[in-house]
């Protein structure tokens, strides 16, 4: 009962993180908070595929234990079966290694394209920028 409470809640929270920092993403006009929301929102997303990917009922990581290399033992059908629906899914955990160098490339991209913006209209502030630099 309380692990499912847990879950939930935990579930609930990423949700609301990630349209908090989509929200903000949206709205704010400083290139500094956005690309800051940007970050907290690529690191929900992790967060929601490691919850997807996860299961309560898991009980082993996603590495058959049967065997050794010199000796290996294949599962047969129900032992297929059980070591599925008790490990858990280990896609979404590969899939965040890949995005968490691509999340850093793209951070450390709007880092030069913000400090080139700054450089060239003396202001990182989007409305500021739009209005022709006048307050």
């Amino acid at each position: 009962m309380i692990e499912e409470l847990a879950w939930y809640y935990i579930g609930f929270t990423i949700v609301l993180t990630l349209a908090f920092s989509a929200y903000g993403v949206a709205v704010k006009p400083h290139i500094v908070k956005k690309m800051a929301l940007f970050t907290i929102l690529g690191d929900a997303v992790y967060a929601l595929l490691v919850y997807l990917g996860f299961r309560l009922n898991a009980t082993m990581p996603p590495v058959y234990p049967g065997g050794s290399l010199e000796n290996p033992s294949f599962p047969e059908g129900s032992e297929i079966a059980l070591f599925a629906h008790s490990s858990v899914d280990p896609v979404p955990q590969v899939l965040i290694v890949t995005a968490i160098v691509i999340g850093l490339a793209v951070f450390i991209l709007m880092a030069v394209i913000a400090v080139k913006i700054a450089s060239e209209t003396g202001s990182l502030n989007l409305s500021k920028i739009e209005r022709g630099g006048e307050d």
